[in-house]
């Protein structure tokens, strides 16, 4: 709102948040036993440890990471302009940061808010239309970068109850709703705010540094959203480039009123609960720790674009339903969304998207919720889940020879398989020296391929493989030099990243590199060389699980390249199928923490 003095009616909302602020404090101030006060679940030694303080429990995150699929809302006044201002489109950016794009002139916007009536918004249908989609969950926009917020907040009228003729609070409507429904609620919100004094400048890439008031502002509003709409299954924090402190100042604040609020990454400086990726985007590396997709329909926009071309509904279907499988069998969560007209009416295209999705899981279901990721690099047909007692196969493409096969699935016990939905028709697996293989040729009521894509329920099948043992996968592995030597390189390792570092735009940074190394003596020597620093370094090496921590001397003169050696021993009742070489930082180590140093190779030798 620029520089324009403080009005009669701003000083009693300014009057009226000191007193909010005064009661929160008071309730803050309760005795210790008078509130619960977990710690965050603590994970391996080989893994990033969470930043200190409170935290959601190891069965809270459990649970998290097996709901899978959720909605995502972007809705508030950018939903009015639809992607439109004075007759003309803007093209340049998301429909929801038309503010900064357009670039329109702030007055302009906010006078938006009298006429915000989304007398079409109706929290059930859309808690009815999450459920038929097969969501678990949902996310609404509280308050996006425009500052303007959907909840009643005691901080600014700009909002639906006080600033609107609609007078009505959207997320509490929600988080009813979602209570009444049977799904968990959270709420997205930037730490940006254009409308906040002293924070309405937009920066590109929105890395705004956010000021001592706005992150009071923040604080004070994170307590009202944690406080009055019950509990808060995640917290969707978004953009701005926060310091480490204010970091730890957003996390604590949820955490001390809702120990089991997951924080999403985006809080930054690795304070989040789980990491998320970039817009649209999945990682190309392995993930350990929980972790989520943001998807929108169309990658262009995330809030309501009137002129936005919605062609190829079945097309739309079976994007949506592969990017859930691929994100699913790689162990994360995928959160889809919709962006509701100004008017609060869902957009009748992406109700048919999800109608789609959900009709495809109602007979699928079974291979997405409550499993973990696939235990495989690749398959050649498509991605896989585990569940407790079964592995499931996602058929996106028919080998040529209508096999599927699983490598180095092995000393496994498995049932007959079947389709999915199908248990009266079944297969036998097939064992063979490299793992198992299933002829779909045998396989009765197998569906054909639907040319016009119009049949969800023929598109991606799933077989079902029942587990009669416990699963045993050998990974793929390393082979040894004719001298029985291993030199391990840095491109052959699978990569761990730390995500949601200083911002949006910092890029992520490598904790860990793993080999599988065909290794079958009991003792090696091993070497690792590395760029040094101007300082001794520690690293820990670890061999099928047992640590080995190196000291790593500093530079001697002008050599771009120095080596520790270390005597190791094989554990073959920990990892019988190969050794498993870890290089990580020291433990226990923190999340964001990178590798100390450049790794150039790891050379495995059989001892004399």
């Amino acid at each position: 709102m620029g520089n324009r003095s403080v009005s009669k009616q701003a000083a009693l909302w300014l009057l009226t948040g000191a007193m909010w602020w005064t009661q929160s404090i008071a309730a803050e101030s309760l005795p210790s036993s008078a509130v619960e006060t977990p710690m965050a679940a603590q994970r391996p030694l080989d893994q990033p440890q969470p930043l200190p303080g409170l935290g959601p429990s190891a069965e809270t995150i459990k649970a998290w990471q097996d709901r899978k699929f959720g909605m995502f809302i972007h809705f508030g006044l950018y939903s009015l302009a639809g992607g439109m201002w004075n007759g003309r489109r803007v093209d340049n950016g998301y429909s929801e940061q038309i503010l900064a794009n357009a670039p329109l002139p702030p007055m302009q916007y906010e006078a938006l808010a009298k006429r915000f009536d989304p007398v079409n918004f109706d929290a059930d249908a859309i808690v009815a239309l999450a459920k038929a989609a097969g969501m678990k969950f949902i996310v609404i926009t509280a308050k996006h970068h425009d500052g303007f917020n959907l909840f009643q907040t005691a901080l600014t009228p700009y909002n639906t109850v006080d600033g609107t003729p609609y007078h009505k609070d959207i997320v509490k409507q929600l988080a009813d709703a979602c209570a009444r429904g049977g799904l968990k609620f959270g709420v997205y919100y930037s730490t940006i705010d254009w409308h906040h004094p002293g924070g309405n400048t937009y920066i590109d890439g929105n890395s705004n540094p956010i000021t001592p008031a706005q992150e009071a502002f923040n604080v004070a509003q994170l307590k009202e959203l944690l406080g009055h709409y019950g509990p808060i299954a995640e917290i969707w924090f978004d953009m701005g480039k926060p310091t480490p402190a204010q970091s730890a100042h957003f996390a604590e604040t949820v955490h001390t009123l809702q120990p089991q609020t997951m924080i999403s990454g985006r809080v930054w400086n690795y304070y989040g609960d789980f990491a998320v990726m970039g817009d649209n985007s999945e990682p190309d590396v392995s993930v350990e720790l929980p972790w989520q997709a943001p998807a929108s329909m169309f990658p262009q926009t995330w809030g309501y674009r009137s002129w936005q071309p919605r062609t190829d509904l079945p097309g739309k279907i079976r994007e949506n339903i592969t990017r859930l499988v691929r994100v699913v069998s790689q162990g994360g969560n995928y959160i889809l969304n919709i962006g509701p007209e100004g008017d609060g009416s869902v957009v009748p295209y992406e109700a048919q998207v999800l109608g789609g999705i959900g009709q495809w899981l109602q007979r699928n279901g079974e291979a997405i919720y409550g499993t973990r990721k696939q235990p495989f690099a690749s398959l050649d047909f498509g991605y896989a889940t585990v569940g407790p007692h079964a592995i499931y196969l996602f058929v996106a493409k028919l080998p040529p020879d209508h096999r599927l096969h699983l490598p180095g699935v092995t000393n496994t016990e498995l049932g007959r398989a079947y389709r999915l939905g199908f248990p009266q028709a079944t297969i036998d697996v097939q064992h063979d020296a490299d793992g198992v293989s299933i002829r779909l040729d045998s396989l009765a009521g197998w569906p054909k391929a639907d040319a016009h894509g119009l049949n969800v329920d023929a598109f991606m099948p799933v077989l079902v493989l029942p587990l009669k043992s416990p699963l045993h996968v050998r990974p793929t592995s390393i082979a040894a030099a004719p001298d029985g030597r291993f030199q391990l390189q840095p491109a052959q390792a699978e990569h761990y990243l730390n995500y949601n570092g200083e911002g949006y735009e910092a890029p992520a940074t490598l904790y860990k590199l793993v080999w599988q190394a065909d290794a079958q003596a009991m003792d090696y020597t091993v070497t690792v060389d590395y760029s040094p620093l101007p300082r001794t370094a520690r690293l820990d090496l670890w061999i099928d699980g047992q640590r080995y921590p190196l000291e790593l001397p500093g530079e001697v003169g002008t050599s771009a390249m120095a080596h520790q050696t270390v005597h190791v021993r094989r554990d073959h009742a920990a990892h019988p199928y190969t050794m498993q070489v870890e290089l990580t930082p020291p433990s226990p180590f923190e999340q964001g923490t990178p590798l100390p140093v450049t790794i150039r190779s790891v050379e495995l030798s059989l001892m004399p």
